[in-house]
C-alpha cells in the first residue's frame, strides 16, 4: 500500500508573509518525487503540511484522500525527515534509533543493519555526533520507518559524496521491495535526478512545473561538435551554458529541436543529448527570467 498526497488550493502564511499562495498538487502513490526550488520558495513549508506540522491558512491537505490535520491513522504512516533529524542531543544514537520503533511500521532490525553498514557508533550521544553522522542517523530513521508516505527533506547534506551515494542506493532498494510514495527535497539536482520520476518545481510560494521527468528530459538539448557547426545549430535558439576546448564547444539550449533541427546538426556532425535537469532548474527558477 502507497499513499497519494494533495494540496487543494492551499495558502499557508506567516503573519503576513505568504509562504504558500493557492498551491494545488496532486501526487499518485508508489512513485519517487523530486521536490526542488531555490531557498525560501516553500519546500519544507510544503513537506510540513503533509506530514501535519502545521496547518494551512487556507485549503485542504490529504493523505490517502483523507485530511491529514489531527488524523493519526494517517500520521502514524507519514515521515518526515529533515537534516540532522529531530532528536534528543543526550540520547544515544541506538537509543534515539530505538524511539523510533514507537512508530507502528518501524523496523528496528532493519535500522540496526543500517546503522552497521553506515558506520554508526550506537553507544555514542547524538551530540557527540559529527553532523554527517547526525545525517545517517536521520536517514537511517527516515529509511527504517517503513511509512507509506516519506519524506527526506535535504537529510544528506551533512553526508560526503561516498556516503550520499550509497544513502541513494538504499533508498532505492527500500522502495524497489516495498513499494511506497517518496519525496525527495534536494539542491544535489543533478545526483538524485536518476532516481526521480516526476519532479515539482516550487518558485516563490507557487508551484512552476509538475512534471514526469522525460517531459523535463525533452524541454532542451546539449550540441557537441566542431565550433562552427555548434554555433549555427544554435542560431535561434535559446543558450544556457557554454563550454570550448580547443576547437570542439559544447552549448545548452532550452529549446526542445524538431526533426529538422536534428537533421541539419548531424549532417554538421554534432552530437545532440539531453539537457541535465539541474541546468533546466537553474534556467527555469532564474529571477531575471520569471521577473522577480
Amino acid at each position: 500500500m502507497s499513499f497519494s498526497a494533495s494540496l487543494r488550493d492551499v495558502t499557508l502564511k506567516y503573519g503576513d508573509t505568504e509562504a504558500l499562495s493557492d498551491i494545488t498538487l496532486a501526487l499518485e502513490p508508489g512513485k519517487i518525487y523530486g521536490l526542488l526550488g531555490r531557498n525560501g520558495a516553500g519546500k519544507t513549508t510544503l513537506l510540513s503540511l503533509l506530514s501535519a506540522f502545521r496547518r494551512p491558512t487556507a485549503g485542504e491537505v490529504l493523505v490517502d484522500d483523507r485530511p491529514v490535520w489531527e488524523n493519526i491513522d494517517v500520521v502514524s504512516q507519514v515521515a518526515l525527515i529533515r537534516e540532522g533529524g529531530d532528536f534528543d542531543d543526550t540520547d544515544t544514537v541506538k537509543a534515539a534509533i530505538e524511539i523510533g520503533a514507537l512508530r507502528p511500521s518501524f523496523d528496528l532490525d532493519y535500522a540496526l543493519k543500517l546503522a552497521e553498514r553506515f558506520e554508526l557508533p550506537l553507544d555514542r550521544k547524538v551530540n557527540q555526533l559529527s553532523r554527517g553522522k547526525r545525517s545517517v542517523l536521520a536517514a537511517v530513521c527516515g529509511l527504517a520507518s517503513r511509512a507509506q508516505l516519506t519524506m527526506f527533506d535535504e537529510v544528506h547534506l551533512g553526508m560526503d559524496a561516498p556516503t550520499r551515494d550509497a544513502f541513494y542506493k538504499e533508498l532505492l532498494a527500500e522502495y524497489l521491495d516495498r513499494p511506497h510514495t517518496v519525496i525527495l527535497s534536494t539542491h544535489l539536482i543533478d545526483e538524485v535526478a536518476n532516481y526521480l520520476e516526476e519532479v515539482v518545481i516550487l518558485d516563490r510560494g507557487r508551484i512552476m512545473r509538475h512534471e514526469n521527468v522525460e517531459a523535463f528530459q525533452g524541454m532542451g538539448a546539449t550540441l557537441t561538435g566542431p565550433a562552427d557547426a555548434v554555433d549555427a545549430a544554435a542560431v535561434g535558439l535559446e543558450v544556457l551554458a557554454e563550454q570550448r576546448l580547443g576547437g570542439t564547444k559544447s552549448i545548452t539550449v532550452a529549446s526542445a529541436l524538431d526533426a529538422a533541427d536534428r537533421g541539419r546538426a548531424a549532417a554538421a556532425g554534432v552530437e545532440i543529448g539531453p539537457v541535465g535537469l539541474q541546468d533546466l532548474f537553474i534556467h527555469l527558477t532564474d529571477p531575471d527570467r520569471t521577473g522577480a
